[in-house]
Order: structure tokens, then sequence, then C-alpha cells
């Protein structure tokens, strides 16, 4: 059976020579034990690096038959760099994982033995962070909490290291969004799927491309993509707020009809104005991520431009 390894790519020249080197042993291997066909391919996808790495992809696709390469018009981010490969690629079982290595390669054959034993969608799962600073990892686990506190269907520790078979793929042909978040897409398919455990390994070179800032966008995209819960939470807070201001007006009611204390103040009218004042900012701003993300679906844009195939 052919697989195909895709690996997206920004600004990677610094470690790109290394993982290929490893990529494509792990193709001879699987090749000369027998487990997959000498057609497959390592596909390397340019996701608009400003650096040399396309040229290398360009130049390791010439000299060996076990490497293509797709380079896309326009930087379109890890996601979408990513189900650009998936959806072009060739093979009967597709396998994507991030060019640092960081993920371990070796597990790969142990994907490959799952899926030619019946599992469509094979899991690479951590198990464990130790390779993390302490803020990644804390901050990480929180992430997969809030989201199964909001009822998305993920795996825990799971980012994008997964084989998939090509119904799989030919399933996740289907789903239409623009704000994409796999790890929430793919268990949505349903079909039958099982997990690998491996040990997270250190960055082997250059810069990790995922900062806090586009950490905290795809944390916002997979909770406004697939769950309902904040715009409920919007109408519980409403409730509470609306419970919470009948009970100080009977306070206040009760103080000037059967007290002596009833004196003119700032604090009765001013922090009740402050405090209604920030629940409706939150709520719109809520709303108004909703509707952002409406926005850019109704527009129907493709999710990516590919330039170029090697």
């Amino acid at each position: 059976m052919q697989v195909g390894i895709v690996v997206p790519c920004y600004n990677e020249q610094e470690v790109l020579p290394e993982t290929a080197d490893q990529l494509i042993g792990l193709l001879e291997r699987l090749v000369g034990n027998g487990l997959i066909a000498d057609t497959s391919k390592i596909w390397f996808v340019d996701d608009g690096s400003r650096d040399k790495t396309w040229s290398m992809i360009e130049d390791l696709a010439e000299h060996n038959l076990h490497v293509s390469g797709i380079k896309l018009s326009h930087n379109r981010g890890h996601q979408n760099a990513l189900l650009a490969g998936l959806l072009t690629a060739e093979g009967d079982a597709l396998i994507s994982i991030d060019a640092d290595l960081q993920d371990d390669v070796d597990v790969i054959e142990d994907m490959v033995i799952r899926w030619q034993n019946g599992a469509d969608i094979v899991y690479g799962v951590r198990k464990q962070r130790d390779t993390d600073t302490l803020f990644k990892r804390k901050t990480a686990e929180l992430f997969y909490r809030v989201l199964e506190l909001m009822g998305v269907d993920t795996i825990y520790n799971h980012a994008d290291f997964r084989l998939m078979s090509r119904r799989a793929i030919e399933a996740l042909r289907e789903f239409r969004e623009v704000n994409l978040f796999l790890r929430g897409m793919v268990p949505l398919i349903g079909y039958p799927s099982t997990v690998v455990y491996y040990s997270r390994r250190e960055r082997f070179a250059g810069t990790s491309k995922y900062p806090l800032r586009k950490m905290l966008g795809l944390a916002l995209d997979a909770v406004t993509s697939f769950s309902a819960v904040p715009l409920r939470m919007i109408s519980f807070i409403g409730f509470m707020v609306f419970m919470a201001t009948i009970g100080v007006s009977l306070w206040v009611l009760w103080v000037r009809l059967f007290t002596n204390h009833a004196a003119p103040g700032w604090a009765s009218t001013v922090l009740p104005m402050y405090f209604i004042g920030g629940i409706q900012i939150l709520c719109i701003g809520i709303i108004g991520e909703y509707l952002g993300k409406i926005y850019r679906e109704v527009k129907g844009r493709p999710r990516y431009i590919i330039e170029k195939v090697v």
C-alpha cells in the first residue's frame, strides 16, 4: 500500500535537511520490510516561507524519488497548509507530522501496522511533555480541559501527528469550514480509530512557529468553531445579573420604606452601572467573535491556493 507523509513547513531551512534524512530513512526501512510500496512519498508543504525552505524542497524532490513538494502562493497558517497537503498528496494512507522533529518518527511504523489491521485513523499521543517549558505545559493542559468543558471532542495531548486512511481523507474533504481546527474535525469523522503513544522530543533546530499569539488564536478557533457554550453562558450570565438586580432593588426599596438609613450615595448607583456595563461589553465581544467567524465562512474564499507542485 502506498503511504504519504505530509509535512507543513514555514521557515524551516535550519531543520529541513535533518527532517528529510530521517523521514527518507524511515520510508526506505518500511519499504525494505515490505510494509509499504516503494512509490510512497514525503510531501513537504511550503506555507509561504521567506527563507530558503522552498528551494531546499525543490532540490530534495529533484534528487530523491521519495520526495515531493507543494508550494502555497501565500502564508495561510499551519492548519491550512496541513489541509492543503492532506487533500493534495497521493497515497492509500497519509501521515501528518510537523517539521521540527519533536514528534517521534519511529512510531510511524506502528501507525502503519495499526492501519493495516483495520484502523482508519491512528492518533499520535504524547505520554508526557517534559521537553516543554512549565508555562507551555500548563497552558496546553488548560487548553484541553477547557475544550472538554466546552463539549469539543478532542484527543487529550494529541496535536496533528496522525495517520488517516484514504476514505478518512475523503471524508475530511467534505468539511467546508474556513476556520480550521483539525484536531476537532478529525474525531467527527467517526471511523475506527486507535492511539499510539510516544515521548515528545526537543525541537531539533530553529525556533517554534507557534508563539503565544498563535496558540491563543488556535484556542479561540477551537472553542468558537466547535462549541456554542460561550453563547449559552451569555444567557446564563444575563439571567444571574437580572436576578441580582432584582435582589438589590428589593433591598433598596426595603431600606427606603422601613428604615431611616436611606442616604444618597454614589456606590449604589455607580457600581451596578459599571458591573452591568462590563457584562454587556463582554457579551458583545463574544457575540462579535462568532459573527466574525460567520463573516469569514459566508464569503467562501479559498482556504489556500497552490502555486506549484514538484
